[in-house]
């Protein structure tokens, strides 16, 4: 079984999954990046080039691939839960875990994270806090669907969150 972690940019996932995948010695992936790695491209240029719809049709493959894998932690794009077959693959294939925070927090943590003009291009041609807000609403039942456990982030330090995943994933007994 897997460990899972879903949520918008910028909440914690690869921060955490690192922190999760150290203490319990388990293998950390970050699925944009296993992306970015198997076509040879940025997320930016591959949807720049071919549009959100390729990505998308990328973006399952790469999953489909992980969700293969056993005893892994897994982050996920942003994105990725808008697809209903990912978000049953997801729940299939291990324990996933919703890190949430506020827009607030969200953009400020973008606006200081020098991969988010690298790696995250716009979804919109919206303002930034606009852009994440409605991305979060048309986004929430899909990552609630998809979820086992809810973790809000924006006051948490990255070990902390990783403890609540660590304790959720003991007691579940995996």
């Amino acid at each position: 079984m897997n460990i899972y972690l879903i949520g918008y940019r910028c909440c914690g996932k690869t921060s955490v999954g690192n922190y999760v995948s150290e203490q319990l010695g388990l293998t950390f992936i970050d699925a944009d990046q296993e992306l970015e790695s198997d076509y040879e491209t940025t997320i930016p240029e591959m949807v720049a080039e071919r549009g959100w719809d390729y990505f998308r049709t990328c973006e399952k493959q790469i999953l489909k691939r992980l969700c293969g894998l056993d005893d892994h932690v897994i982050s996920t794009g942003g994105g990725a839960v808008i697809d209903p077959e990912n978000r049953t693959l997801l729940k299939s294939r291990g324990t996933v875990f919703w890190l949430t925070a506020a827009p607030e927090t969200i953009r400020n943590r973008m606006q200081t994270d020098e991969n988010t003009g690298v790696r995250r291009p716009a979804l919109t041609g919206r303002g930034l806090f606009e852009e994440i807000s409605s991305a979060l609403e048309s986004r929430r039942a899909y990552y609630e669907e998809a979820s086992d456990f809810k973790i809000k982030t924006d006051d948490l330090e990255v070990e902390k969150i990783g403890r609540l995943i660590m304790e959720s994933v003991k007691i579940m007994n995996i």
